[in-house]
This record gives C-alpha cells, sequence and structure tokens, in this order.
C-alpha cells in the first residue's frame, strides 16, 4: 500500500512540475519569410529590406513580448488574469500598442503602421491590433499583425481576409463609442 501511495504522489507531483513547464512561440524561417513575400506584394515600391526587416520584428518581437508577459495561456484566460492583477500587460490594446511602437522605431519608408480596431458585438468584445500597409495605402489594403489571439505566436493575414474581425481605423471606432453610436 504504501508504494502503491508512493507511486501515485510521485505521478502527480510529475504531473504539477510537467504542467507548470512553460513553452512560449516559437516561429520559423518559413513563417518570416512567408510574411516577408506578403509585405513585399502590397505594393511595387514596398522595400524588399523593409518588408523582411518588418516580418522578423513582428515575430520575434511577438515573441519576446509573450515571454515578457508571461503569457502562458489562452487570449481570453491571459485577460482575465490582468484584469484580476495576476498579470500587469497582455490585453489586446497592450500588444497593439507594443507592435506598432517598436516597428515605428524602424522609420520604414516604403510601409506605414496602422491601429486597428474591431469594435465590439454582442458576441464579442472590442480588439485591437497593429497593421502594415504599403506607405499611402489604406488599412484595409494592409496586413493585420495580431500576436494576442493566439497567445503570442503572430497571426497575421490580409485585413480583407480576415473576416473574423470587422477591421476599422482605432480613432473611427473610439469615436463611436465615445458618441453612443455602436450598441452592443
Amino acid at each position: 500500500m504504501t508504494r502503491q501511495f508512493l507511486a501515485v504522489c510521485m505521478t502527480l507531483v510529475a504531473l504539477a512540475v510537467g504542467g507548470c513547464a512553460t513553452t512560449y512561440p516559437t516561429a520559423s524561417q518559413n513563417d518570416i519569410d512567408a510574411l516577408a513575400q506578403a509585405i513585399q506584394k502590397l505594393g511595387p515600391e514596398v522595400d524588399p529590406v523593409e518588408a523582411r526587416q518588418a516580418a522578423t520584428i513582428s515575430y520575434t518581437y511577438s515573441q519576446q513580448l509573450a515571454r515578457d508577459w508571461q503569457v502562458t495561456d489562452s487570449a481570453i484566460v491571459h485577460n482575465a488574469k490582468v484584469i484580476n492583477g495576476f498579470r500587469e500587460r497582455g490585453l489586446c490594446n497592450d500588444w497593439a500598442q507594443a507592435m506598432t511602437q517598436r516597428l515605428r522605431q524602424e522609420n520604414f519608408r516604403t510601409l506605414d503602421l496602422h491601429w486597428a480596431t474591431s469594435p465590439p458585438t454582442p458576441f464579442r468584445i472590442i480588439h485591437h491590433s497593429a497593421l502594415i500597409s504599403a506607405k499611402g495605402d489604406s488599412m484595409y489594403d494592409g496586413i493585420i499583425l495580431d500576436p494576442w489571439r493566439n497567445s503570442g505566436a503572430l497571426h497575421w493575414a490580409p485585413t480583407r481576409e480576415d473576416t473574423r474581425y470587422n477591421w476599422r481605423p482605432r480613432l473611427e471606432v473610439r469615436e463611436e463609442l465615445l458618441n453612443g453610436e455602436l450598441a452592443f
């Protein structure tokens, strides 16, 4: 009986320790190459060096933020941790702000950065994300850079193809919320 009890205890300890192991998102060179290619295709004037730099930063900085903010759960669970004071940062607006600020530091000549917002609906909370486009293009012609939805693993897609959210300019949505034009 003692031997069985000890075996059960050791199993529980192993599961607990293994369950505490934290894995953070990683990206392959193929992931970075695919995003760089998509950014390059935003327009003929997009500098391929800038496209590669933006793609590399988007992936590596997303991973760094996930580690810095100790994002180890789904986005919604991590949101609850932030709201309840167990984590300092990691809400979607934190990701959007950090990603936009980091990419702006590069002073791209052929790319523009945007802050996109998907307004709240009866079934979905408000969501923010960084977005990149060719210089002078609309955010609707760009690419969403969203590390929040997959807990630090970068999700990207052309804005018009990311139908999970209704992406719009952040200030436009903010104004509608403040004026009571958006009911949810």
